[in-house]
């Protein structure tokens, strides 16, 4: 069993002084309140021999603030490719002085209601409500009840909270534009296309990529080869495609936009089992930017998620609303659709074609 916490009656009695003397000196008040310089440092001496340590939810409670905040995921915390969203947070949150509690659901609503209301319980000065990745879903009434940012989730309509997200419609465009620009006019949809309404996913990512994929490519008078809808975006899925497009006969060199590593990850395989190699025959341009991208041979060309960017933007934007319902500033956030750009991974996997 571990010691007994040092509280402050424990100083007070040790040093010889009330309750309330003992309490007016460590909150810096004795002068003040003109208690004399040798029972202030009598108080103060004693209170560190003993390590008593005041009880930060009693201070904050005092001060209108517990500097705590909620993190409230689905599997964030338990996912390699989107922990690095709660890594950026916390380091967010310690930069500016907050602890980060940090809490995961496992996609059943009822347990983010009753972890929503736990973090309000615990008077938590606001929360993030986070996605593994981008969707849009019913929120936990209760979350509207203190300042709070949602991470990798849109709002539903009507809401006026402040949404994180990657630009994925942005990337969209600009990976249909990294093939246009090496030559490429026979371009391949693995994940969702070749319409602006062939998508099954229940991730917003696979429209908003598909929206920015088929502006660019409508821009330069290009239509898509093919496209092929999946809703879970696996390696195999992606190798089957990748095998139907080949079987068609499809003349090399062409490109292949994959809508996730994973199913890149399968058109790899797919492409060298047909005895072509990447880049030469295949260019293949991806989205996600996952641990093993880098790995491959040729290393995968993709635009990566920016997950420890999207958990620090988070804490930002509720720190802004933390400081606004204070009253120590003038306003909160006035955007409620923060999107932050998906940096270009390149690699070896596309080249010019030529010809």
């Amino acid at each position: 069993m571990g010691a007994k916490r040092v509280t402050l009656a424990d100083v007070a009695k040790a040093a010889g002084v009330s309750s309330s003397t003992a309490s007016l000196v460590m909150t810096g008040r004795g002068q003040e309140l003109r208690i004399s310089e040798a029972v202030q440092t009598r108080v103060r001496d004693v209170a560190q021999e003993l390590g008593y340590r005041p009880n930060a939810v009693s201070v904050g409670l005092r001060k209108g603030t517990t500097r705590t905040l909620g993190f409230v995921s689905d599997s964030v915390a338990s996912s390699r490719l989107a922990g690095d969203m709660i890594k950026g947070a916390i380091e967010a949150a310690r930069e500016r002085g907050f602890m980060l509690f940090i809490g995961e659901t496992g996609g059943k609503p009822a347990e983010e209601a009753k972890l929503v209301e736990a973090m309000l319980d615990r008077q938590v000065d606001g929360i993030i409500l986070a996605s593994m990745f981008t969707r849009s879903r019913p929120l936990p009434d209760d979350v509207e009840r203190t300042p709070a940012v949602l991470l990798n989730l849109v709002a539903p309509p009507g809401a006026k909270i402040p949404s994180v997200l990657p630009d994925e419609e942005r990337a969209g465009r600009e990976a249909a534009r990294l093939l246009l620009e090496a030559g490429h006019r026979e371009i391949h949809l693995i994940g969702a296309g070749p319409g602006p309404d062939d998508w099954s996913s229940v991730s917003v990512a696979a429209r908003q990529r598909l929206s920015g994929i088929l502006s660019a490519l409508e821009e330069a008078g290009v239509e898509p080869a093919s496209g092929f809808a999946d809703p879970s975006w696996l390696p195999e899925h992606g190798w089957e495609a990748t095998q139907r497009i080949l079987a068609r006969g499809a003349a090399t060199p062409f490109a292949l936009l994959c809508f996730n590593d994973r199913l890149a990850f399968g058109a790899y395989q797919a492409v060298q089992e047909a005895g072509l190699t990447i880049p030469d025959d295949v260019s293949v341009v991806s989205f996600d930017d996952a641990s093993v991208a880098g790995w491959l041979r040729p290393g995968l060309t993709t635009f990566a998620l920016p997950h420890r960017a999207l958990g620090r933007r988070a804490v930002e934007l509720l720190l802004e609303l933390v400081g606004h319902a204070e009253g120590s500033r003038p306003a909160g956030p006035s955007t409620l659709v923060h999107r932050l750009p998906m940096p270009l991974r390149s690699r070896g996997s596309v080249a010019a074609r030529t010809g």
